[in-house]
């Protein structure tokens, strides 16, 4: 196993999402994928929570046979349209009622909207993807405290936006949509 330094650390998603809410992948040597990414999803974790839900509860698992991590089997399990490029990428989780996966070769997170065919670019990797719920971790703890709204969304699009501005790139990403109700007050 190769140690590599990333920006967002174990302790850092601990004290955001506390040890029982942290999903650990095994440690993958899958041809093909990314190594910077099977490091991070075995050493560091995903969080689990209302916001993101990680993966699925392994007390309830899937039928015998079915593929519940690459989204063409699970697309195909529940009778959806997976575009063909995106088959063999793999379920991260849901982040509010987008579907989250990562593709195993370029290391990208997509989101696949709710009621949408397609999907949207929604971090540049998956360190990306857990800096944005550890800041939004903090956001919503500022929140639950009466900081001002709009005051939380301009701090969290500044902060994760110099980690990674491809979050916001597409004003139908759920980070734009989430921002948006924040400000409207619909929380």
């Amino acid at each position: 196993m190769i140690r590599v330094n990333f920006s967002v650390t174990q302790n850092q998603l601990a004290q955001a999402y506390g040890l029982d809410n942290i999903v650990y992948f095994p440690q993958s040597s899958t041809a093909g994928f990314d190594a910077r990414s099977a490091n991070f999803l075995s050493l560091v974790g995903l969080p689990h929570s209302e916001a993101f839900t990680s993966r699925e509860d392994v007390e309830d698992p899937y039928p015998v046979g079915l593929d519940a991590v690459t989204l063409g089997s699970r697309f195909d399990h529940y009778g959806m349209p997976c575009p063909a490029e995106s088959r063999s990428w793999w379920m991260l989780g849901y982040l509010f009622t987008s579907l989250i996966a990562l593709d195993p070769t370029s290391g990208k997170v997509y989101a696949f909207p709710e009621g949408s065919s397609g999907y949207i670019p929604l971090h540049r990797d998956v360190e990306s993807l857990v800096y944005a719920l550890v800041e939004f971790r903090k956001l919503e703890v500022d929140h639950d405290n009466d900081v001002d709204p709009e005051e939380l969304s301009a701090r969290f699009k500044e902060t994760v936006g110099a980690f990674d501005s491809t979050p916001f790139a597409d004003e139908d990403s759920q980070w734009n949509l989430s921002l948006e109700e924040l400000e409207h007050g619909i929380w």
